[in-house]
């Protein structure tokens, strides 16, 4: 899970729901799946809207779907709306992001070439966003788990 926005929501919301997700899997003696576990965290979101006290956050939500056998990625918004998408980004730097996705994500890519997509992403975020990052974490999910990439070094790359 990647959330973005106020930072005490951001830390509160996220610790609640990977809390409820796992007092789940204790009391059920499963887990539930990344769609079933979207889907919760869309409801609270609603429901906190609903409230006085309202989450102000944006979140990406990934996981891999041990019935489907496949990756799952799900973006939702402040406002509890969610979508399945086969990518995202978000924040100020999707701008810069989501045209090269556009572009040159293939939904058959390798790992290796997701990699050097990714690398291609971080490149035009160098270029054009007035704020730049030196290191980007990579982390891969995939039926084995969670996995650390290779940091990207945005010096590394040619712009």
């Amino acid at each position: 899970m990647a959330v973005c926005g106020e930072s005490g929501d951001t830390t509160q919301f996220s610790e609640y729901i990977a809390k409820n997700v796992h007092l789940y899997k204790m009391k059920n003696d499963y887990e539930l799946s990344p769609r079933a576990s979207a889907n919760f965290t869309r409801r609270m979101l609603a429901d906190s809207l609903r409230s006085r006290e309202r989450y102000n956050v944006n979140l990406l939500m990934a996981g891999y779907d041990e019935v489907e056998k496949k990756a799952e990625l799900y973006y939702m918004d402040y406002l509890a709306s969610m979508m399945e998408l086969p990518y995202c980004a978000h924040g100020y730097g999707s701008y810069f992001v989501l045209g090269c996705l556009d572009a040159y994500y293939k939904p058959d890519m390798s790992v290796a070439n997701g990699y050097e997509l990714l690398k291609r992403c971080i490149a035009e975020i160098s270029k054009r966003f007035s704020i730049n990052l030196p290191t980007f974490s990579v982390k891969l999910i995939d039926k084995d788990g969670i996995h650390d990439q290779e940091p990207i070094h945005a010096r590394q790359l040619v712009i």
